[in-house]
């Protein structure tokens, strides 16, 4: 274990392993100032902008950025009342308030170094938790780990959103989706419809970019700006708040082993983990000002705990390659992408990876924090940018990403039909974490149930944990339908979307699963018994659903398809088109330059420079960096 801490600590030491890390946490800083895109939006664009690195540049890069989004997300909350990201909701309470009083810099002083604590508190629960973890791992066998593998599945699907069947049948979704390909068991083609392109699979980028990236941006589209601009006065200053921090230092320790302690379990979300600290510091009143009027405990509880959650989520993506939630799903792609090998590996073999990731994590939170304390004001300024500024130079970025993932076109057309699978679940109302995590574990519960088959027969059913796992699912489905129906006879509890919708969405989920079940009757014995499990449970599921759906007969009038969905999918197109005629550098700027100039306000030197400036970004990163080779353009 000595050595493994030596070999992590040359590691981290390396300038240029120190490099990627400040790149990554420099890209999660803008992520989290600017609201509506996230941490999951960050790492489904940074993971394709991994592929020709080594895998402790790669980990570096993208544990940098993720550890420090939940650090910037609280310049728009405090500033102007708008979370950067879902881990900044509670913080809005509290901050935004204190803003409004003059005192924005004490609640900076006091996020910043309560994030700071957070973020070391989670780095150092990772590391404690190992020596408990190695013994455990490695006594665990194939089924226990098909087990483990379930339950977390399911703990996502049941615990996203208010209706539980959608958790459930989006992460049968992912499951079918990543079935798509040569069957690793018996080198059979199953669902590629004679392409090549996809015998290897949809790739892992461009289905994140399309899921997440494009419903994102065509949601920051309805808004004129990121955020509205406010005004404060000083009376305060950042040395104060982290005063205020260091005397509320058991608050502080109470909030980061919340988010440590939840952020390892699958399917607690960040907005989950922020109320709930919120919630234990609002018990306490001690005298201050009333919770949601600026009391500074209400910025300190939450900003501890959010940092602190990413190293309690990798505990279990490292132990059992099961993500403890979104953003480590998409990690764990870059994980299978760079040949890493979560489980017992990463506490044997790969030790000294694993103590790496601890120190850029604690690494990245130090720096995102000084970064914080002296750039505040810049920063800040990202999120009163006009929306027709961010999202073009975003959306290029997320286009070329999904490229990067085969350097085919056929990425790019898998980005649009996942861009709007994504839109369309955002508007349903179905959640997209649980189709995240089966596309992810979709091959690994494959194999694990092909060598629990194949080793016990059917006695590995019989086994202890596969027995808990069932019990688990049961006890779920009954606790989450009797919440269901309770909220059904409450209205207001549960978003309710127009019955015909629903219904016409079930029925062609069924109708998936009733394909899956037929192409499965062509399929040899070993490639055919996961697809025939995941259809029937697709048709089982969207009867229950279409059932449940008819009787609720909910006809509201929130559910529309705006005009900015067709808009984002229109430009990925315009895009494209582009770049096959006149190649990628002209394209990037006429995207960037015609979305910028639809905003009248804009200056055609600004419009001219912001394009111009886009395109060269896109020439250093992709053309001398990353050496991508570009279609050959039609007309040049």
């Amino acid at each position: 274990m000595d050595q493994a801490l030596a070999a992590a600590l040359s590691a981290v030491s390396d300038p240029a392993q120190l490099l990627f890390l400040a790149a990554g946490v420099v890209a999660g800083l803008v992520i989290g100032v600017v609201p509506g895109l996230s941490g999951i939006f960050g790492m489904a664009i940074l993971v394709p902008l991994t592929y020709g690195l080594e895998p402790t540049a790669a980990l570096a890069l993208l544990l940098g950025m993720a550890s420090v989004t939940t650090t910037s997300d609280t310049i728009p909350a405090v500033l102007v009342g708008v979370p950067g990201t879902v881990g900044a909701m509670a913080t809005v309470e509290d901050g935004f308030p204190l803003a409004k009083k003059g005192q924005a810099s004490r609640a900076f002083g006091a996020a910043y170094s309560a994030s700071l604590i957070g973020g070391l508190f989670g780095a150092l629960v990772l590391a404690a938790s190992i020596p408990v973890m190695r013994p455990v791992i490695l006594a665990m066998k194939t089924p226990d780990f098909l087990a483990i593998s379930m339950v977390g599945l399911m703990f996502v699907a049941l615990l996203a959103g208010s209706q539980p069947v959608k958790g459930i049948m989006a992460a049968l979704l992912g499951l079918f989706v990543a079935q798509i390909g040569i069957d690793g068991q018996t080198a059979s083609e199953r669902f590629t419809f004679g392409q090549i392109y996809l015998w290897d699979g949809l790739p892992l980028a461009a289905v994140f970019l399309g899921i997440f990236g494009l419903p994102e941006l065509a949601g920051l589209l309805r808004r004129k700006y990121i955020a509205p601009g406010t005004s404060t006065t000083a009376s305060t200053t950042i040395g104060d708040g982290m005063r205020d921090t260091l005397r509320e230092w058991r608050l502080v320790l109470q909030s980061s082993s919340i988010g440590a302690l939840l952020g390892a379990v699958p399917g607690i979300g960040l907005a989950v983990i922020d109320w709930i600290s919120y919630g234990f510091a609002s018990r306490n009143r001690r005298g201050g000002p009333e919770y949601g009027t600026g009391n500074i405990r209400g910025v300190i509880a939450p900003e501890s705990a959010n940092n602190a959650k990413e190293g309690g989520s990798l505990i279990p993506t490292i132990a059992f390659g099961l993500p403890g939630s979104a953003s480590m799903s998409i990690l764990l792609g870059a994980f299978v992408v760079h040949g890493i090998v979560p489980g017992p590996r990463m506490l044997t073999s790969d030790l000294s990876l694993t103590y790496s990731m601890i120190l850029w994590i604690a690494l990245a939170n130090v720096l995102g924090t000084v970064i914080c304390l002296l750039l505040t004001g810049h920063l800040a300024r990202l999120a009163l940018l006009p929306v027709r500024t961010i999202v073009p130079i975003a959306l290029v970025f997320v286009i070329l990403g999904a490229f990067q993932s085969t350097r085919s076109l056929g990425d790019i057309a898998v980005l649009l039909v996942f861009g709007a699978v994504g839109m369309a679940m955002k508007s349903m109302n179905w959640p997209r974490a649980p189709f995240a995590l089966g596309f992810v574990l979709g091959p690994l519960i494959e194999r694990y149930f092909f060598l629990s088959q194949q080793l016990t027969g059917l006695g590995w059913l019989t086994r202890p944990s596969i027995l808990f796992a069932i019990l688990i699912f049961f006890a779920f489905i009954i606790r989450k339908l009797r919440a269901w129906k309770k909220a059904r006879r409450e209205p207001a509890r549960i978003e309710k979307i127009d019955w015909r919708l629903d219904a016409g969405t079930y029925l062609a989920t069924a109708f998936l699963g009733g394909f899956i079940l037929i192409e499965a009757t062509g399929l040899p014995r070993g490639a055919s018994a996961f697809p025939t499990i995941v259809g029937t449970c697709l048709v089982l599921g969207s009867l229950f659903g279409l059932t449940a759906s008819y009787r609720d007969k909910a006809v509201p009038d929130i559910v529309r398809m705006p005009t900015t969905e067709f808009t984002v999918l229109g430009l990925v197109l315009f895009f494209t088109a582009l770049l096959v005629l006149v190649g990628p550098y002209i394209a990037v700027f006429a995207l960037v330059a015609g979305v910028i100039a639809t905003d009248r306000r804009s200056s055609v030197v600004r419009t001219v420079l912001t394009a111009g400036g886009t395109a060269v970004a896109v020439y250093c990163l992709f053309g001398l960096l990353m050496h991508l080779p570009w279609p050959t353009p039609i007309l040049l």
